[in-house]
């Protein structure tokens, strides 16, 4: 047998032993009002289509459950009904508050799910605001404590009539990590999964870093900088996604909790880190803080990384990602 015929056989086998179906499957679908989008290396197709409808099938059911514009959602239940007493609400649900308030406390308040209370008065396709008036009657309702848990059975109260609360902060990460330990289950080891601007990355690109970037606040096709990824979880908030111009002011729907109104300081921040969850949630509450306070408490924690855009366009690295 000729040395050619023995390297053809050689490759033949190894592909044999990869699995002729192996490939990158990729999936996108509008839920919880973004774009998910899912990229993962598979075995066969079978195993990966699998994997891609068992995880949108889960995405719809947090949206389902933790939805504030479907009236049968379990979060619109809540607002509906918490201000006149205990609402029993579900294991899941629970945890997630449990985590909301942790963060709030974390961030001193600067995450804080109760802004809904003055953040449903706002129309950013209509370009509208509450008024002063509006805005002062409804402050005093903005306060995560008026958020009242009790674990056995499992219920939730507001302290206050007038308190709603909203997870767009939080949610789209818990469904991310979610649908990441579904992958798992179904034996997939490298992919990416991202709903809007919550991404994780499930083992690497078969080799290589996953590299992602840090988009430029003014373009939307451009890029600030770009970081690479393995097994973590990377959020951004920025005050570019949904906004309206009113008198040459920006209003964007990242609310200061003590205010009501649009944060200032930034134009993004992104966070980085083991679980999209957390990372969620940090990025909106320290979007909230600004730089430098937002960096400090970062320096301060364990495991998480972030990367701040100034409104004059300039980035800044944690300690952690300056070394990369």
């Amino acid at each position: 047998m000729s040395g050619v015929m023995v390297r053809v056989l050689a490759v033949l086998l190894v592909l044999a032993s990869l699995g002729v179906e192996a490939q990158w499957l990729w999936r996108s679908a509008d839920i919880m009002g973004t774009r998910i989008t899912l990229q993962l290396w598979c075995e066969s197709a079978e195993q990966g289509e699998a994997a891609i409808e068992a995880v949108l099938k889960e995405t719809h059911r947090i949206d389902r459950a933790m939805s504030p514009f479907r009236s049968d959602s379990e979060l619109s239940r809540v607002n509906r009904e918490a201000g006149q007493g205990v609402v029993a609400i579900s294991g899941e649900l629970f945890r997630l508050l449990e985590k909301s308030r942790r963060i709030s406390e974390l961030t001193e308040g600067a995450f804080d799910i109760t802004f809904a209370s003055v953040g449903d008065h706002y129309d950013y396709r209509r370009g509208i605001k509450p008024s002063d008036a509006t805005l002062g009657g409804l402050l005093p309702a903005v306060d995560y404590h008026h958020v009242l848990l009790q674990a056995d059975p499992a219920g939730v109260q507001f302290a206050r009539p007038q308190v709603r609360i909203d997870l767009g902060g939080i949610a789209k990460g818990y469904a991310v990590d979610r649908g990441i330990a579904i992958l798992r289950h179904h034996g997939i080891e490298h992919a990416t999964l991202s709903a809007g601007g919550d991404s994780r990355f499930l083992g690497d690109r078969r080799g290589r870093s996953w590299q992602v970037g840090i988009r430029d606040p003014d373009d939307k096709k451009g890029i600030k900088a770009l970081l690479p990824l393995d097994e973590s979880a990377l959020s951004t908030s920025g005050d570019y996604e949904r906004f309206f111009m009113l008198d040459g002011v920006r209003h964007h729907h990242i609310l200061n909790p003590k205010s009501g109104r649009s944060a200032e300081g930034v134009r993004s921040v992104s966070i980085v880190g083991p679980e999209a969850v957390t990372t969620d949630a940090l990025a909106t509450a320290l979007f909230v803080m600004g730089e430098p306070a937002g960096m400090a408490l970062v320096e301060r924690l364990s495991g998480i990384e972030a990367v701040f855009v100034d409104p004059t366009g300039e980035i800044r690295f944690s300690s952690g990602l300056e070394t990369q």
